[in-house]
């Protein structure tokens, strides 16, 4: 059993490494959506989070060893832009340091939710504002997010042509189906699936997570640490299960659900946000914590316990 409580820094790397395509990263990384503003995220009435301490929380990330960040052209406060900031805060970027994005969804600027790109105009469109506002020649993971069941394969394709232009170098997918991935890999290749998930998080999405890790995919949950509370975080009371288990590592039940999500196989993959130095720390070293089988176990009744519901 491995514990949390030392004087010693802990990095990203003791979280193990996989290679999105040819583009290697720590397996905890970094998610930009809650940086521009503080409490909700994604309203038009944000309150935007200072700039130094967002730009500071960035900067420390990357010291700590993350070099994986998720972002997305629509995460904005008033105020503040999250690629602004990674721009602001890294650039020139680091040789190792991947940034994912993502497309398909759209805000105003205003910030109301907008109509989503669905044409091959609308998401190039998307792809060069990431560009402009990252500061980069080419996006290094692109992410189409879908909402509905419908077939992708125009919206994929589109983003296929950009990739193969040289704008995008690796393609993903978030919000998806099993089947979306098919249509999708028939297209191009995937090197992640990002989606909902976490202890408790649609336990019915386990052979999905499985399957992706057989066919090489990174699998990227999002709200892994709020769980039900989604975009408003971690409101829900946490489970006596995972309570103790935290307890017994002295950790908080936030990286035992990060710890939780990475031990779901090594092809998993944790992209926490947060705009507080000492949550970014306590993030990053829950990549060391290793959970007993028993811990698993306990754990495992937890998260399949709303399949009986």
């Amino acid at each position: 059993m491995t514990s949390v409580s030392t004087t010693e820094t802990i990095t990203a790397a003791a979280s193990g490494r996989w290679s999105l395509g040819d583009l290697p990263v720590n397996r905890i990384g970094f998610g930009a959506m809650r940086l521009p503003q503080t409490g909700p995220v994604l309203v038009a009435d944000a309150v935007p989070r200072d700039r130094r301490a967002a730009l500071s929380v960035l900067r420390r990330a990357v010291d700590l060893g993350v070099n994986h960040i998720d972002t997305a052209a629509f995460y904005f406060s008033p105020l503040r832009s999250a690629n602004e900031l990674i721009n602001s805060a890294l650039a020139p970027y680091a040789d190792d340091l991947v940034i994912s994005t993502k497309v398909g969804p759209a805000r105003d600027r205003t910030g109301q939710w907008a109509t989503h790109a669905r044409t091959p105009e609308a998401l190039r469109g998307q792809v060069e504002e990431n560009l402009r506002q990252l500061g980069r020649d080419h996006l290094d993971v692109v992410n189409l997010r879908i909402v509905g069941t419908e077939s992708i394969a125009e919206r994929f394709g589109a983003l296929a042509d950009l990739r193969a232009a040289g704008l995008i170098r690796h393609l993903g997918l978030s919000n998806v189906t099993p089947a979306h991935l098919a249509e999708a890999q028939a297209i191009a290749p995937v090197v992640c699936v990002q989606n909902r998930y976490g202890i408790g998080v649609r336990p019915e999405d386990d052979a999905f997570v499985r399957d992706c890790g057989a066919q090489g995919i990174a699998f990227v949950p999002f709200y892994a640490i709020a769980a039900a509370g989604r975009e408003s975080g971690a409101t829900v009371p946490e489970p006596a299960e995972v309570l103790a288990v935290a307890k017994s590592h002295g950790a908080s039940p936030a990286q035992i659900r990060l710890a939780w999500t990475l031990h779901r196989g090594p092809h998993v993959l944790a992209i926490p946000g947060t705009g507080d130095p000492d949550h970014l720390m306590a993030n990053v070293a829950a990549g060391a914590l290793r959970l007993s089988e028993d811990e698993l176990e306990l754990l495992e009744r937890v998260h399949r316990s709303t399949l009986a519901g």
